[in-house]
């Protein structure tokens, strides 16, 4: 469990709604600290994945001060998506803001062995522009691989298909595998907010670390936090 003194990390969630087990984003259970909720109405999946959410910027923020007010130390977001919005929102948030797993690229990367770089797992490969990785500091060329248009997820979230664990975890480990196979993959991030629970499934499966949303989540609230020593 959480524990009780730890200030909550605010998590701004967009207007959806279907089973999030433990893992991903918006499940509590998912973080080792107290977290916060705060949905933007209005921000459907589609509509953030398809780039279309510019004139929801207000509401962002607003979301951000809400969380702020409720005593947040620190914002994400529960869509990797929104790493084309990083700079433009932080720059208007009181808190500091994270808006994507994207953002730990050019730190994995240089922490990989020569002829080795990271891939990426994404929700919708074709809507995964060159764009969010350079908003993010990443390189626009990292390769990506998209999970199917008619697999699990995109059921779940945009056809309210009921959640299927085994089918989703299928359609993971198949888009991990086609990145791996490639050959110079060290280490797989997961755009997706809900693809943590698989996380260990392609770590046990192909031997390469896995980031996720909640790998950055845990990395900055432990700085936004810091450690008392003495």
């Amino acid at each position: 469990m959480p524990p009780d003194h730890a200030p909550p990390l605010g998590i701004i969630m967009l207007d959806t709604r279907f089973e999030r087990p433990p893992g991903d984003v918006g499940h509590a259970a998912s973080w080792p600290f107290p977290v916060l909720f705060e949905v933007v109405r209005g921000a459907t999946a589609r509509r953030v994945v398809g780039g279309q959410d510019a004139d929801l910027a207000d509401a962002f923020v607003a979301a951000g001060e809400a969380l702020r007010a409720r005593g947040a130390v620190g914002v994400i977001t529960s869509c990797g998506f929104l790493a084309a919005r990083q700079r433009a929102l932080a720059a208007r948030m009181s808190l500091p803001l994270a808006t994507s797993s994207l953002m730990q690229l050019p730190l994995i990367d240089r922490c990989l062995p020569g002829g080795k770089r990271a891939g990426v797992v994404t929700y919708d490969a074709d809507a995964l522009t060159p764009a969010h990785f350079v908003e993010v500091g990443a390189d626009p060329a990292t390769p990506v691989v998209g999970l199917p248009a008619n697999g699990a997820l995109r059921g779940l979230i945009e056809r309210e298909a009921a959640y299927d664990a085994a089918a989703l975890a299928r359609d993971v480990l198949e888009a991990a595998g086609a990145l791996i196979a490639r050959g110079d993959i060290g280490a797989v991030v997961m755009e997706c907010t809900n693809l943590p629970p698989f996380s260990r499934a392609v770590a046990d499966a192909f031997g390469v670390p896995v980031f996720d949303v909640v790998t950055l989540g845990r990395w900055f609230h432990s700085g936004l936090t810091q450690t008392r020593y003495q």
